[in-house]
């Protein structure tokens, strides 16, 4: 399959996990894709994996500046911006009696306000030609309220309910914005965090057994930014084996 064919599509997080799958699969149906990510090298390394007229882009989402260099970098590069997928994002372990305001912002900075600095800069640059695909990261932990991450649950329902406002901004352009919410994903974040140690009880609650993988994300992200998804928008979708059913 081809449906990215002549589409310019930025992925952030694009170094590892959820966001390099889904960058290397955009590629693979035939996107340009930016990667983007504060691990340049990480983002580069994306970029030559894809191959073609992929580029790898160092960025850091919750610095305006950082973002507008970005988005000058690929007007000029690319001329256009078709999808952007916003899958950059903290995920923390910290129990609410250690939650400072400090980490709280920490994680804000990146998930939310990073999350805003994206969609004003790709906005802009859809609205040009008309068209878009916008699909951001939320989590199903928004539904679960699960503990020892209640700035990341915060940020990440913030996600969701922004996604259904900026769906209705940007829908006279023929832009859709669209949030997926996987669950319990196995990827290097996590692996560095307690969540790692919660795989078999999450799948005790889902209804397909087994261990998310990024893979498993991917069909989602991609049908959302494809021109298959043009008449869904404002919505959110549980990418979690059954575990949320709302």
């Amino acid at each position: 399959m081809h449906r990215f064919d002549g589409r310019v599509a930025i992925v952030t997080g694009a170094a590892q996990g959820i966001g390099r799958a889904i960058a290397e699969r955009l590629g693979k149906e035939g996107a340009r894709v930016v990667a983007v990510d504060l691990n340049g090298g990480g983002a580069m390394a994306t970029a030559k994996a894809i191959g073609g007229t992929s580029f790898g882009v160092e960025c850091d989402i919750g610095d305006p500046q950082s973002v507008a260099r970005l988005y000058a970098e690929v007007e000029k590069a690319a001329g256009k911006l078709d999808i952007l997928i916003n899958a950059a994002g903290i995920v923390p372990f910290v129990p609410w009696d250690q939650l400072t305001f400090e980490e709280w912002r920490r994680v804000m900075r990146v998930n939310l306000d990073g999350l805003y600095l994206m969609c004003r800069g790709g906005s802009d640059l859809m609205r040009k030609n008309n068209y878009g695909r916008v699909v951001n990261i939320s989590s199903n932990s928004i539904f679960a309220g699960t503990p020892n991450m209640a700035h990341y649950v915060a940020s990440k329902g913030g996600v969701l309910t922004f996604s259904r406002a900026l769906a209705t901004e940007l829908g006279a352009y023929k832009i859709t914005v669209n949030s997926i919410c996987p669950g319990l994903t196995d990827t290097e974040t996590v692996q560095k965090t307690p969540h790692k140690d919660a795989f078999d009880f999450v799948e005790m609650l889902q209804a397909i057994k087994g261990h998310g993988k990024p893979q498993d994300i991917v069909p989602a992200v991609a049908f959302f930014a494809s021109e298959e998804a043009h008449w869904i928008t404002g919505q959110a979708l549980s990418v979690d084996a059954g575990m949320i059913r709302w």
